[in-house]
């Protein structure tokens, strides 16, 4: 697979060595988080759900007052022009764009020079190809931590900026345990989502996840899986639950553009995988990690929509 150094970045309209891809020390991003990004997932040349990505993308720079002056076509003649210079098909994308470089001071300037990044990252093939691998390659250890999500009237939760600092805090304390993903809160102490994902639960044969009218980022993987599970009858409540709603679920997976759907097979350190599925098990088509029946389901509907749209 191809190493960091040996990649091509899209800097300001130029595909440059990703060595060489830099932005300047003064760049509103870097100083204030003051940016908005998209990571998206590349499948045999295509982005997935590029409207999808291109409409939240620009809510952001609207919540953010961030004018960039760019069309949506042009934002993809950018992610085309960075994969096929790597030769990439299937691949993580993100695109980045920040206010630019203004004066140093918190309040921005009208003007807008923005600066545009695309990287990208090699994936393993999507779909339902004997090739197609999930990523990550394991189910993921939850665990709810102690930083709370940021409430939607502080910072909109709506708005994917590069200020993560919430993340981080969450994804720091999970050092000390044995997790690989962490459980935030919203100040009443529902769950909220992922430091990195959205948060899915089973119960009783039906969907639930935490509602948006909560602090909870509007996942286009998400959204993906909401349409699936209405074309099949799946029921789907969208409310509240706290932790202790998901320990006891009969299957829990998170969704996010690069892990698709992936299970969940701890949470706070017990044990929710169903008890009719033995660890190792392979059922492939997008469900080769141990998953209970209807996130099996989806695993393999959501890896035929994308061997269906892209391959």
């Amino acid at each position: 697979m191809t190493g960091t150094d040996d990649l091509l970045y899209h800097v300001d309209g130029d595909v440059v060595p990703a060595a060489e891809a830099t932005v300047n020390v003064r760049d509103r991003g870097f100083m204030y988080g003051d940016a908005a990004f998209e990571t998206m997932r590349a499948y045999g040349g295509e982005v997935f759900r590029w409207d999808a990505h291109a409409d939240r993308l620009r809510g952001t720079c609207e919540t953010l007052g961030l004018d960039h002056g760019l069309t949506d076509a042009d934002l993809e003649s950018r992610i085309d022009e960075t994969l096929a210079a790597n030769d990439l098909a299937d691949a993580s994308v993100k695109l980045s764009i920040s206010r630019g470089v203004q004066p140093g001071k918190l309040d921005p300037d009208p003007a807008v020079d923005p600066t545009v990044v695309v990287y990208v990252s090699p994936l393993p093939r999507g779909g339902t190809a004997p090739e197609a691998e999930p990523v990550p390659d394991a189910p993921a250890a939850l665990q709810t931590v102690r930083p709370q999500r940021v409430p939607d009237r502080a910072i909109p939760a709506d708005a994917k900026t590069h200020n993560y600092l919430n993340g981080i805090l969450a994804r720091l304390e999970l050092r000390s345990s044995d997790a690989d993903e962490a459980m935030l809160r919203a100040a009443e102490g529902y769950v909220a989502e992922g430091a990195t994902s959205n948060l899915f639960l089973v119960d009783d044969g039906g969907l639930r996840t935490p509602s948006l009218e909560g602090p909870v980022l509007p996942g286009i993987t998400r959204d993906t899986v909401l349409d699936l599970a209405a074309e099949e009858g799946i029921p789907v409540e969208e409310g509240r639950m706290t932790p202790a709603d998901v320990r006891d679920a009969d299957e829990v997976f998170l969704t996010n553009s690069t892990w698709e759907i992936r299970p969940v097979a701890t949470v706070d350190g017990v044990d929710v995988t169903p008890g009719d599925v033995t660890p190792g098990d392979a059922t492939h088509e997008g469900a080769d990690r141990d998953a209970g029946p209807l996130t099996t389901l989806l695993s393999r509907l959501y890896a035929r929509r994308v061997e269906r749209l892209h391959y």
